[in-house]
C-alpha cells in the first residue's frame, strides 16, 4: 500500500517516529538500531515503509534503506516470527549483522534478539541464507566473492586472500564467524597488505 514516506522527521521516541507528510502525521514502527541514524528532528527523511494488518492492528513500520524493509519482509516469510519478532530481531542486530549470521550460519548471534530461540534461529538460517548475498554485506574489495554453503564460516565468503586469513584466524581465537567478518569488513584493506596486518587491525574492533 505505501513504498515510502518522504517528509519532516516530527517526533522520535522509543520505536516509534512521526514523519509529517501531506499535512498528516505518519506514526511508523522503526526498529532501535535505525534510532541512531536519524537525521535531527525537522529534518526531512525517507522511510521505506512495510504496512502490516492483523486483527487488532494496522501498523506501519520503517526503515531507511530499501534494502533493510526488504530483509524485514523477509523475516515475515519465516513461519513462527510476526512483524513485532522481525522488529525485535532488528532492534537486536543491524540488517547487516543479521545477514552476516545468517550467511555464516552463526545461530547464536540470531537467539540474542529478545524471544528468539535456538530453534527459531535455525530455521531462519535454512530458510534465508540462500536469499542473502555476500556482495550485499561485504567490502567491495570482496564484492567478487561467493556466499559460502553448508556449515562454512563468514570467511569462506572473504575471497583467497589477507581478510580471509584474518577471519579465519579470529575464528580460531574464539570469535564467531559472524563476528570476524564484521571486524574484518571495517578494516581498509590495501593492496600489499599481509594477514597479520589484517588481523591486528581487526582486534581492534573486537576488544
Amino acid at each position: 500500500m505505501f513504498s515510502y514516506i518522504k517528509g519532516e522527521l516530527a517526533e522520535v521516541s522509543e520505536g516509534n517516529i512521526v514523519v509529517e507528510a501531506g499535512s498528516i502525521g505518519w506514526k511508523i514502527s522503526v526498529p532501535l538500531s535505525v534510532l541512531d541514524r536519524l537525521p535531527q528532528i525537522g529534518s526531512e527523511v525517507k522511510v521505506f515503509t512495510s504496512f502490516q494488518v492483523r486483527e487488532d492492528a494496522m501498523t506501519l513500520y520503517g526503515f531507511l534503506t530499501r534494502q533493510d524493509q526488504q530483509m524485514f519482509e523477509e523475516l515475515l516469510g519465516v513461519s513462527g516470527i510476526g512483524p513485532k519478532a522481525a522488529l525485535g530481531i532488528l532492534s537486536a542486530l543491524t540488517p547487516d549483522d543479521l545477514r552476516l549470521a545468517i550467511l555464516s550460519e552463526d545461530a547464536r548471534a540470531i537467539a540474542k534478539a529478545p524471544g528468539i530461540g535456538p530453534k527459531t534461529a535455525k530455521r531462519m538460517i535454512l530458510d534465508l541464507k540462500d536469499r542473502i548475498r555476500a556482495e550485499d554485506v561485504l567490502p567491495a574489495a570482496f564484492a567478487g566473492a561467493a556466499a559460502p554453503d553448508g556449515a562454512g564460516a563468514m570467511a569462506g565468503a572473504l575471497g583467497d586472500g589477507a581478510g580471509r586469513e584474518a577471519a579465519e584466524a579470529l575464528v580460531a581465537l574464539g570469535y564467531s564467524a559472524s563476528e570476524a567478518a564484521r571486524a574484518v569488513k571495517q578494516v581498509e584493506i590495501r593492496e600489499g597488505m599481509t594477514a597479520e596486518a589484517v588481523l591486528k587491525a581487526s582486534l581492534r574492533y573486537l576488544l
